[in-house]
Formats: C-alpha cells, structure tokens, sequence
C-alpha cells in the first residue's frame, strides 16, 4: 500500500469521527491508527517483505493532524465540522426552530428557504428592483396612467400609496423624503400642491390595478395601474 493510500485513509477515518462528534456531543474522539502493512508475498524465484509505516491520526478541536512514525513531520488539515444544528443569525428566536446546516469549517452554510416571504423580487437584484419601483412610481404620477405586468403594479402600488400620503402631510421633511425617492424634483412640487385637494377626505386605496390582457410574445400578464 502506498503512502499516499494510507494518508487518505486516516483522513477519512478522521473526518468520519469528526462528524459523529459533532452530532453526539457524548462520544469522545479516539486517535485513530492506521497501519500500512503489506505481507511478503512467496514466488517461485524469490520472496519479498514489504516494510511496515504505521501512521496516526488525532483529532483536535480546530484541525486534523496525520503523523507518521518513520517521518517526524506532521501535516495538519482542516476538520470537517459535519451535521450540527446552529442559528448564527437568531432566527425565530424563543421557539423550537432551529436551522440544521452542513458543510466544512470554513463560513459557507446553507440554511432554511424563503417560506412565507412576501417580498417581490421580480426577477432583480435589489439596487435595480428598487431602481425599476422608482421608476415606475415616477411615470404613474406623472402620467396617472401607465401598463405593464401585474406583478409590478402589486409591487409598486405602496410606493404610490406612500408618496400620496407624504404629500397630503406636507412638511418639509416630508418633502425631502418624497425627492429622494422621486427622479422629477418638479413632480415632486406639483404632487404636494395637488394631492391636498384631490385626496385630503380619502385614507387610503389611490389606486386602481385593472387586468388586461397577456403581454404579447411571451404571455405575461399586463394590468393598467391608475389614480384614483
């Protein structure tokens, strides 16, 4: 058997005892010893005795280390972490959930899906999803009447809602928000002088979703989105 055989050998048996100590706190790691020993083999002409290498591997909290008996160096290896229950991120704290994650030791997780997620990512990261949401909030109010597909008018119409409701406040800090989020400053001054008005007796619902019908080419659901 060849050294290299033996090697991956104890690392298998140590990586195997790394993970049934993660998961049964109760079980002690024990050094594992892995001999390497090939009997000599009887021919017609001549007999041969292999040399014997044993080496040994001992398990440690942090790293694996493969020592041989013939050779004084040691070769040290990350440990495998293997099934564990963790929460790094509190989730659900105070209940009886918990994440069960699995891989090695160097940060990388997998944790639960996305169950019970309302958020729209509409098929975009997050600096553009917001960038198409403002967008689109921007050409309503303009226009108060724009297409598109139905799942960006549910996503934006409580982006219209609450530009609506900061300017039937009116202050200056109101104003403020409302240019930060709006791409026309000059929508901005004309949305606060109007809305008072037109929408002062109404506490919400100033818009209006109508479904038409699917998007040419590739059938995706349109919806006319309006003000009230």
């Amino acid at each position: 058997m060849s050294t290299g055989s033996v090697i991956k050998g104890a690392m298998a048996a140590s990586f195997c005892l790394a993970s049934l100590q993660a998961s049964l706190p109760a079980l002690k790691a024990q050094p594992v010893v892995v001999s390497s020993a090939r009997s000599g083999r009887s021919s017609s002409s001549s007999s041969s005795s292999r040399n014997r290498s044993f080496y040994s591997a001992s398990l440690s909290s942090s790293n694996v280390v493969v020592r041989s008996s013939s050779n004084s160096k040691a070769i040290a290896l990350q440990a495998f972490s293997g099934l564990c229950n963790q929460n790094r991120l509190k989730l659900r704290t105070g209940s009886s959930f918990s994440v069960v994650t699995f891989g090695v030791s160097n940060g990388t997780k997998w944790f639960a899906m996305r169950h019970g997620r309302k958020v729209p990512k509409l098929n975009r990261p997050p600096d553009q999803r917001r960038a198409l949401l403002r967008g689109l909030t921007t050409e309503l109010l303009r226009h108060g009447r724009i297409k598109t597909t139905r799942a960006r008018a549910s996503a934006m119409r409580k982006y219209v809602d609450h530009m609506i409701t900061l300017a039937k406040g009116g202050t200056l800090h109101q104003r403020r928000q409302a240019l930060g989020f709006l791409y026309d400053k000059q929508l901005v001054h004309s949305l606060f002088a109007e809305v008072p008005e037109r929408y002062g007796e109404r506490n919400g619902g100033y818009t209006r979703i109508i479904r038409t019908m699917p998007r040419r080419g590739d059938n995706a659901p349109m919806a006319f989105i309006e003000l009230v």
